[in-house]
């Protein structure tokens, strides 16, 4: 009779590929804006309708645990939410503190609610006080009237360029300029270091107007670049498309998608026009 071995202790399983996914494109108004008759607001091309915007980035950890990490929360995060069923939040990056970024953060309450867990949420100092004067009801619940049904989080503040190690992903801020306001995009890559493959490493820069010298080098060896595009005419705190562009040539990226994207650019139209592996992204695109 053969001898019985005992068996081999369980491997734990390879993390599956990550996806990142725009949840949304448009700038601070959404497309279609309120009270606009133009060709892009009235167009039925479903890439032309254009929520606020944000991102996340889902994944199966090395544990075999699905994760989810929010990039902003938009005022359409519910219905981002929704639409893409999230089902779980496990932390939230902020860019920055403008109310298009920031205003769904109320929603994040069901997350903890179907988790039984809080959301870590990072930010820099300058969003992180916004966030806490904003949302007063949830940073300092002991002061509400009623024990109200509020979102639980654990803040922690971000360094630029100082890496976030979350669940075998490594997120690196990258400092960027929006006007004069000093924001944040975010590296995205393995934790290790290893290659992930697909659409990875990947930086999300949206809301942008200008690179710092200093922080070209963490634009170095992406294979997919997001980038702020917000049209042609000029704009005092956001790239024009040809910049965008031209910043896009620069860093090299197999392949770079335009986001936070306004009403005066149709997608069929401007789509067709740009150079070979540069796109404009649209609302449910997913990158894995």
């Amino acid at each position: 009779m053969p001898t019985a071995h005992p068996p081999h202790p369980p491997r734990p399983p390879h993390p599956q590929p990550a996806q990142f996914l725009f949840l949304g494109t448009g700038t601070s108004g959404g497309i279609p804006i309120i009270a606009c008759g133009c060709d892009t607001c009235t167009s039925d091309d479903p890439r032309d309708n254009r929520t606020r915007s944000g991102a996340a980035v889902r994944w199966t950890d090395p544990m075999g645990k699905d994760r989810l990490v929010l990039i902003d929360t938009t005022p359409d995060l519910r219905q981002q939410a929704l639409r893409h069923r999230l089902n779980r939040c496990d932390a939230i990056l902020y860019t920055h503190n403008h109310v298009d970024h920031t205003f769904g953060l109320d929603e994040v309450r069901r997350f903890n609610a179907v988790m039984n867990a809080p959301i870590d949420i990072y930010a820099d100092a300058h969003t992180m006080g916004f966030l806490r004067n904003t949302f007063r009801h949830i940073f300092d619940r002991n002061a509400n009237i009623n024990n109200s049904f509020v979102a639980s989080l654990i803040p922690n503040m971000i360094v630029p360029e100082r890496a976030i190690s979350l669940h075998g992903l490594r997120f690196t801020p990258i400092p960027l300029l929006h006007g004069k306001q000093p924001v944040l995009g975010f590296r995205i890559e393995s934790d290790t270091g290893a290659d992930m493959g697909g659409a990875f490493p990947i930086a999300y820069c949206t809301d942008v107007s200008a690179v710092p010298t200093d922080s070209w080098r963490l634009l170095e060896g992406l294979s997919t670049l997001v980038l702020d595009g917000l049209r042609f005419r000029h704009h005092p705190t956001h790239l024009t498309i040809d910049q965008a562009v031209g910043i896009a040539e620069r860093v090299g990226a197999r392949q770079t998608w335009l986001t936070h994207i306004a009403h005066e650019v149709r997608h069929s139209v401007v789509d067709d026009e740009l150079p070979a592996g540069i796109n404009l992204a649209y609302d449910g695109l997913a990158l894995g």
